[in-house]
């Protein structure tokens, strides 16, 4: 029996439905926001005026991303946004920053007129930190995210254990000042041994100053599997990195068809569109449909799954669960819709972030980076998920107070699949889909 309609029965929920929200696509940096975010960011403590040196590199910079949103950008028409209006608005005051935060602000700004997650500048250190996220690299140790309410304030989604964060006193949720003079704010470098002054907002008000000095930390596995659970196995997807098709197909090759299996992809941003693609072809048959992009041109192009996972022969039989979050995004999203509408798995958590659009970055002049949107998504069943997102088919209640550490979403799709395969062996059929 397909396992969506399985669980629906069990659960008495009544049909499918695919609606959402919106967020970027490149993968957000521990010690950064996304890279639309951190474009957004004020400056405080500027000098009056920038170099010539200075000037002239702002203006390739600029000049570099408003033709790259000009000739490139999915839709021609931009969304409505007069581009020149904006060059004329925009290019003095970028022309004018004396410094990479001050510039990037700027790009930021122009950029939020397209009303797109996906496009985003992030000035120098913020890329360098990008290009070494799978690399041993100083660290301070948190995850940040803008608060948008309030200009230069994130929030401590993140702490990693055994960070110099952790060692000072961070704790998740804490909101973090940059705007003050002298604190750290993510256009600097994290340098290993050269330590920062970080400002956090106090409940009643001021600011709470830690000094937390960098060290060198060996990256975060971007996939991981917990096995610790009888008859169930936890695979935890923290990006769609290249080489997550084959971890997937080893990890599943070595699990008998009788075990569950959970993909946990929150605060997953997303990664290589091939490697959604690799997932989808260890669960669904070769050549299925599961979307269609269209580029710039108007060219439609039908994606399907190419087949093949690893070492299976065959899609995996095991029933499978997703856990999805607000922070799911682009293929965190794609991949989890498209296993819902086949009723391949269901997808357990809350509504996810809706920043789908296929974005592709480019290098800019001064080493920064641009994130652009190039094609349009929808999926196979005609949903378009920008600024909408995968509603989960189950989501759990609000945790208690008294048990922080309780994660309710894994339990519930634990729960979801050990009913599944409970009303299989009552029906006396296969617990394969």
């Amino acid at each position: 029996m397909n396992l969506r309609r399985l669980l629906l029965r069990l659960t008495g929920s009544a049909a499918m439905s695919l609606a959402l929200v919106a967020a970027p696509a490149s993968a957000r940096d521990p010690e950064v926001a996304s890279p639309a975010v951190v474009a957004a960011a004020p400056e405080t403590g500027l000098p009056a005026r920038p170099s010539r040196e200075r000037a002239r590199m702002n203006q390739r910079v600029f000049d570099r991303v408003w033709n790259e949103v000009r000739s490139q950008y999915y839709d021609p028409g931009l969304h409505g946004v007069d581009w020149t209006a904006a060059r004329r608005a925009y290019r003095p005051r970028a022309l004018a920053a004396a410094d990479d935060r001050a510039l990037y602000r700027v790009l930021g700004e122009m950029l939020a007129l397209l009303d797109d997650d996906h496009a985003g500048a992030s000035a120098p250190a913020v890329a360098r930190r990008l290009d070494t996220v799978r690399q041993p690299r100083p660290a301070i140790g948190v995850t940040l995210r803008r608060d948008p309410d309030e200009p230069g304030v994130y929030v401590v989604e993140r702490v990693r254990e055994g960070s110099p964060a952790e060692a000072a006193g961070v704790a998740t949720g804490a909101r973090l000042d940059t705007t003050a003079p002298g604190v750290w704010f993510p256009e600097l470098d994290v340098v290993e041994g050269r330590a920062v002054t970080l400002a956090f907002a106090e409940a009643e008000g001021g600011l709470r100053t830690l000094t937390v000095t960098p060290r060198i930390m060996q990256p975060r596995p971007p996939f991981a599997a917990d096995l610790s659970r009888p008859g169930v196995a936890v695979l935890r997807i923290d990006a769609f990195d290249f080489g997550l098709g084959d971890w997937l197909g080893l990890q599943l090759a070595a699990l008998p068809p009788e075990t569950d299996i959970v993909l946990d992809m929150r605060g997953n941003p997303g990664g290589r569109l091939l490697e959604a693609d690799a997932v989808l072809s260890c669960f669904l048959p070769r050549d299925l449909p599961w979307a269609t992009r269209t580029l710039r041109s108007g060219r439609a192009i039908v994606l399907k799954t190419a087949g093949g996972c690893g070492d299976l022969d065959a899609p995996a039989p095991n029933d499978v669960a997703v856990l999805v979050d607000s922070d799911s995004r682009s293929a965190a999203e794609l991949t989890p819709a498209a296993l819902q509408e086949a009723g391949r798995a269901v997808v357990v958590g809350e509504q996810t972030a809706g920043a789908v659009l296929i974005s592709q970055d480019t290098r800019l002049p001064d080493g920064g980076r641009l994130s652009l949107s190039r094609s349009d998504f929808v999926t196979a069943g005609g949903v378009r998920l920008e600024k909408r997102g995968v509603t989960p088919d189950l989501t759990p209640p609000a945790p208690e107070v008294d048990a922080p550490e309780q994660d309710l979403a894994l339990d519930l799709a634990i729960a979801a699949l050990a009913g599944a395969r409970q009303v299989h062996a009552q029906a006396g059929a296969a617990p394969a889909l």
